[in-house]
């Protein structure tokens, strides 16, 4: 259970980070609404996980998820580079979540 609330942490830190790139320094009501919802939902599903989970492990594949999910959307809907550097870096991450999932087995 734990592995499904660090991934839905993981799953609304995206919604985080993107919302950051709408609201305009807090000054859009609705965008902010969402920017200060989904981080305290991060963060409350984070600290689910790591009721069993280790910290080191759960805050590395919180934020990995964050950082790919956040690099992937901008390459989709903001048509940011996806030059062969970025694209190795953004896989180097995803190996290492997986890295983390595999040497922790419920």
């Amino acid at each position: 259970m734990a592995w499904l609330f660090l991934f839905a942490a993981g799953t609304v830190e995206i919604v985080f980070a993107l919302s950051l790139k709408y609201n305009q320094g807090f000054s859009k009501l609705l965008p902010s609404l969402v920017t200060m919802v989904a981080g305290c939902g991060s963060f409350y599903l984070l600290t689910l996980a790591i009721r069993t989970l280790p910290i080191g492990t759960a805050y590395a594949v919180w934020t990995g998820m964050g950082a790919v999910g956040v690099a992937v959307v901008g390459i989709v809907l903001f048509k940011e580079s996806t030059d062969w550097v970025r694209l190795v870096s953004i896989c180097f991450i995803v190996v290492g979540i997986v890295g983390l999932k595999l040497s922790h087995i419920d």
